[in-house]
């Protein structure tokens, strides 16, 4: 079970814009010392508050991890999210103080591979800008697949075309024509290929489903995404909190964690996105419907735990070690 996140005070040092869209976050910690390691493919949860109103959100350290100084984070602003996006857009300024948890990596390199092949979209290219230098690093055989619907999306392109992979790294824009052929590049990768794919679902599934087409083993498909995406069909089930014996029903329209804390019983969670692990909690009876990237496969088959911000019941009724 996960034991929560050590949190780190850090300042804000500088801001970039990269595109109308999307900015660059620099952080430095507080307390003057270094910040903790990190390898390519770590994120960090990021708490804001903005008057009444608590954020966590996940974002990908993109800064180099040799450089443990500061850390890096780009955000694309999602008028339609959360609100965590929407303030760091438009509250957060240079010298702001902000929360920082520990990094986790959960979206880490395989250590050995024939060729490294990194697809991403939009705003999932920032976990493979340490990853390439990693890469580059090690030797390895690798190439990276950028696509977005137009340019205001491709923020860090020239940085890439300016860099030392420059001729490693493909460019793919929907609004100029150009479109990635994902099927037509997993079908060329020799035997023993790792593809690696972060950005919005469509993306993420369109790898998964082609490299499963051509007999990639599921240990050599590795990808991410934060923004997790539940059943519009969702039905609403029973949850039983088998310590205090009470009961909630819980809405199509709401996750366990929001119907828990309408009871006023506090359950320690941060991210609310199924990435950090915070809130996975025991399951006494029941089956869960698991939507989160923490739990491994396996994990998620035994059946005994979830977590509460973004799973759901498979049946009419769930009891919690709660």
């Amino acid at each position: 079970m996960n034991k929560g996140y050590q949190m780190h005070a850090v300042s804000v040092t500088a801001i970039e814009q990269l595109t109308p869209l999307i900015k660059r976050f620099t952080f430095a910690p507080c307390s003057g010392e270094a910040f903790p390691a990190f390898t390519g493919g770590s994120h960090v949860i990021v708490k804001m508050q903005d008057g009444e109103e608590c954020y966590s959100n996940a974002y990908s350290l993109m800064s180099d991890p040799k450089a443990l100084d500061q850390y890096q984070i780009s955000v694309r602003l999602d008028a339609e999210g959360k609100g965590g996006s929407k303030y760091m857009h438009e509250q957060v300024q240079v010298g702001t103080l902000l929360e920082l948890s520990a990094p986790n990596n959960l979206f880490e390199l395989a250590p050995a591979g024939q060729k490294h092949v990194l697809i991403a979209g939009g705003i999932g290219i920032t976990p493979f800008m340490p990853q390439l230098a990693e890469l580059q690093a090690r030797g390895a055989e690798y190439e990276l697949h950028y696509a977005f619907r137009a340019p205001e999306h491709g923020a860090l392109w020239p940085e890439l075309q300016a860099s030392a992979h420059a001729d490693r790294c493909h460019c793919y824009i929907d609004s100029e024509g150009r479109r990635l052929d994902v099927d037509g590049l997993l079908s060329a990768q020799p035997k023993g290929t790792h593809v690696y794919v972060c950005g919005p679902k469509p993306l993420i599934d369109a790898v998964i489903d082609s490299a499963n087409r051509h007999r990639f083993r599921d240990e050599y498909i590795h990808w991410e995404q934060f923004a997790t995406e539940v059943p519009t069909d969702a039905a609403s089930f029973t949850v039983v909190l088998a310590q205090s014996g009470l009961e909630v029903v819980v809405g199509a329209d709401q996750t366990i964690l929001q119907a828990i804390e309408s009871l006023a019983v506090e359950v320690e969670c941060l991210c609310r996105e199924g990435v950090c692990g915070t809130c996975e909690t025991r399951i006494l009876e029941g089956e869960a419907e698991h939507y989160d990237q923490y739990l491994s496969d396996e994990e998620k088959a035994a059946q005994q735990s979830m977590m509460l911000c973004v799973s759901r019941a498979k049946g009419q009724r769930l009891v919690l070690d709660l």
